[in-house]
């Protein structure tokens, strides 16, 4: 069973910064993708991110692409969203989730989710 810990989450001013955290227990985190959604209240979740278990491969939606990135550490079992030039649209709980596959391949069909974190971007 795997456990997923966002942190990181928090109030920002619209161009601001914020670094996201997801520390992962509970099985090997180096064989599967990871990824990031978010959602807002009343609306369907959206993916955000996703990184390949290697690392060298990312996935962006058009909406961030250029001011997020995603990375991983696979000693320290942790994948990380560092979110700059924020939007108040970016306001959102944000969902680190672990893929059920190697390599992301698109869809929200994640094998296990966190609980989530708050960001909330002010205008």
């Amino acid at each position: 069973q795997m456990q997923l810990a966002e942190s990181g989450g928090g109030l920002v001013q619209a161009g601001g910064s914020l670094t996201l955290s997801c520390a992962a227990s509970g099985r090997p985190f180096s064989h599967y993708a990871m990824a990031w959604f978010r959602q807002v209240a009343g609306k369907e979740r959206e993916f955000v991110a996703a990184i390949a278990w290697h690392g060298g491969t990312t996935y962006y939606t058009d909406s961030v692409k250029g001011r997020f990135t995603i990375s991983r550490d696979n000693d320290k079992n942790t994948v990380t969203l560092q979110m700059s030039s924020l939007k108040p649209e970016d306001t959102a709980v944000y969902y680190c989730a672990q893929d059920k596959r190697s390599d992301y391949y698109g869809g929200s069909d994640m094998d296990y989710w966190g609980k989530g974190t708050l960001v909330t971007v002010s205008s």
